[in-house]
């Protein structure tokens, strides 16, 4: 005799084992705490030399106290000044605080130009959401350059960009603004003189 298909059966398994693989506990990738301060703190940036989204990796904004903005560094790749953060106790710096995984660690200091002597590592201590963050990775550079240098368009909308995207207090997106502006405004009247 026969037996007949019973679908109801057929599916059981099926659905069992489908459940199992969703419930299954995968391990958690290794990660580290990253403070964005310059272009960085756009995702969509990020995106484009870490190869992959960095959306789901931004935690939100943060301040870094005891360090100032500056654009110290002049970026070969950009031809333009690029922002750095001094060393200074009576300021504070807003940014992005990201938790990426550890595999993308070495395309971060590539971007970062560590290997080539542009940016080092420092350790910081950042807070955010109220909470203090020790043993966050931030990068400063390593040749300072004497006198702030001009960001070009491209890099002043990037930083503005990730800034408002992130969630960065209106107010000190503001005095980014106000800053990069002032230092196009300086270098376009150096130039205007020069030519003159």
């Amino acid at each position: 005799m026969v037996k007949s298909f019973d679908r109801s059966k057929a599916q059981a398994p099926l659905i069992a084992q489908e459940t199992v693989q969703q419930t299954q506990v995968h391990p958690i990738e290794p990660t580290f705490y990253y403070f964005a301060y310059g272009s960085c703190m756009c995702p969509v940036d990020l995106k484009r030399t870490l190869g992959e989204l960095t959306h789901p990796f931004v935690l939100g904004p943060a301040t870094l106290k005891g360090y100032r903005l500056g654009f110290y560094r002049r970026s070969l790749h950009r031809n333009c000044g690029v922002l750095d953060v001094v060393k200074d106790p009576t300021a504070s710096v807003e940014g992005v605080l990201y938790q990426l995984p550890w595999r993308l660690s070495d395309r971060l200091d590539e971007r970062e130009e560590v290997p080539s002597g542009g940016y080092r590592h420092e350790t910081v201590e950042i807070h955010f959401q109220n909470q203090p963050y020790a043993n966050v990775r931030t990068y400063v550079v390593v040749d300072k350059l004497d006198e702030e240098m001009a960001p070009n368009d491209w890099y002043f909308n990037v930083v503005l960009r990730g800034a408002v995207t992130c969630g960065l207090p209106e107010q000190y997106c503001w005095q980014l603004f106000n800053h990069m502006h002032q230092l196009q405004q300086r270098h376009w009247q150096t130039q205007t003189l020069r030519s003159a």
